[in-house]
């Protein structure tokens, strides 16, 4: 089965990247002389995307014009409001039940990727079950305090959160995600509030959520100062990859 579908939550205000987001939407900061939402475009792009939903928040008219001429021509696009952008980031993904064809792919707005990481989802997965992208080279994350932590028995999730004690690997941002996801964030809503790893977790209690190893693939979390200088020491060598493949948009 063909993956068409390709969804960006970036409702957020990136108010702990504050310095540059006063007056430039997290998406659009330039990595590299590039906004950082081009990466993923691209290599959304490589992996035969065709339509991109992106799910924005209180800037979202001016957000998504800004995003749109960055995609391709063959690519379409289709911002989805959600007019809960304050809450948790499950309640940003509901936005697009609905409106997007399963399985899709989910990214954050304010993530870098290497393509590589969709090819190792596409390869492995199991459609009928959530698949999330996973890093086992926990020496080499960045600020390692604030990442999703994730324990693995083999291919299956059994636990995730960012406080847990014991862990074998960090979540990526990056998942292959089948319709039943919906169903399970409507599961997890309390007070109509939730986020995506407590969807994840109800899928994980069930055997439905599998984790998928990116291997020496490369990701970066940019959600402060710190993060997007680290992003910028690696983003020429991702756009290189990238271009490499025959991917670019521009």
């Amino acid at each position: 089965m063909s993956i068409t579908d390709a969804v960006i939550l970036m409702a957020g205000t990136g108010s702990r990247l504050r310095d540059s987001a006063d007056t430039i939407a997290k998406p659009l900061i330039p990595i590299t002389g590039r906004p950082l939402i081009s990466y993923a475009i691209d290599s959304f792009d490589k992996a035969g995307i065709k339509t991109v939903h992106a799910v924005v928040g209180p800037n979202g008219d001016a957000l998504a014009a800004a995003v749109a001429p960055l995609l391709p021509s063959h690519m379409r696009f289709r911002p989805i409001s959600n007019p809960n952008w304050q809450k948790q980031n499950g309640v940003s993904l509901l936005t697009a039940a609905g409106k997007v064809r399963a399985p899709f792919f989910l990214a954050m707005g304010d993530h870098l990727f290497e393509s590589s990481i969709l090819d190792q989802l596409m390869a492995h997965a199991d459609l009928d079950r959530l698949n999330l992208a996973i890093d086992r080279k926990i020496d080499s994350i960045f600020d390692l305090d604030d990442a999703m932590k994730v324990q693995t028995e083999d291919n299956r999730i059994v636990a995730i959160g960012k406080k847990l004690d014991n862990y074998n690997a960090i979540d990526t941002g990056v998942f292959l995600c089948p319709e039943i996801m919906f169903d399970y964030l409507r599961r997890a809503l309390k007070d109509d509030d939730c986020g995506l790893a407590d969807g994840v977790r109800l899928m994980a209690a069930d055997g439905n959520a599998l984790a998928i190893d990116i291997g020496e693939a490369w990701w970066q979390d940019v959600d402060t100062p710190e993060m997007l200088a680290r992003a910028e020491q690696e983003a020429g060598r991702l756009s290189r990859s990238v271009q490499s493949a025959g991917g670019m948009t521009d």
